[in-house]
């Protein structure tokens, strides 16, 4: 996997497992108090980064990174996890990505690319307007999307719901907001008129938690 730091002198980290598809660019316009680490780019679970230094780790774990970050070897401590828009079981056909999104994923092309966005992703021009695209290449998403379904297979048995809240948009057409319910039950935070992406109505990660109705 790929990581991007951002150093704002803090004695705290905030670990942010991103989505498929995305890199540091499309979370650009947020802030944080603390110290942020994003990872991405799932082609495999390898992260080397120093840990130690930080008295307090948090953790918010986007779409498929909800996924990735339930079977993630943590030899250090995390406090407060958050889950956006995602489960750990991302394949599986009831909870995850049914077959017909799994195609809608994979078959993104320049062409369709704002469509997509507009129809999966945001509900209006405005929030399409504050949407934030990720700058990498579609061959690179879909050799991920491929990676992803790999460590699926093999890591399946060591998925852990490790999550302590959950938000999702009520229209989320990629993640069944019903089955969402299904596994976190009273946890779940679902956010009105929203679909996939949540970011662009934020301006700091903290907001996130804030939604959660608990303080970092």
């Amino acid at each position: 996997m790929k990581q991007f730091y951002l150093d704002n002198s803090s004695d705290n980290l905030l670990l942010f497992f991103a989505g498929w598809g995305c890199d540091e660019y499309e979370f650009e316009h947020l802030t944080s108090e603390s110290d942020v680490l994003i990872l991405y780019d799932y082609t495999d679970l390898e992260l080397n980064f120093d840990f130690s230094k930080y008295k307090e780790i948090n953790l918010i774990a986007f779409s498929a990174g909800v996924f990735i970050a339930s079977v993630f070897n943590f030899d250090f401590k995390v406090n407060k996890k958050i889950a956006i828009d995602g489960n750990p079981y991302l394949f599986d056909e009831h909870f995850g990505l049914s077959k017909s999104i799994q195609d809608a994923l994979y078959n993104v092309t320049e062409e369709n690319a704002e469509d997509f966005a507009k129809n999966y992703l945001v509900k209006t021009e405005e929030e399409y307007k504050n949407f934030h695209p990720a700058r990498r290449t579609l061959e690179s998403c879909r050799f991920e999307f491929e990676c992803l379904k790999q460590i699926y297979r093999s890591q399946k048995q060591s998925i852990k719901d490790i999550y302590d809240y959950a938000l999702v948009g009520k229209d989320d057409p990629i993640f069944n907001v019903e089955a969402q319910k299904e596994i976190y039950g009273n946890r779940l935070f679902v956010i009105e008129n929203a679909r996939h992406n949540l970011f662009f109505r934020i301006k700091s990660y903290e907001d996130l938690f804030r939604f959660c109705k608990i303080s970092v």
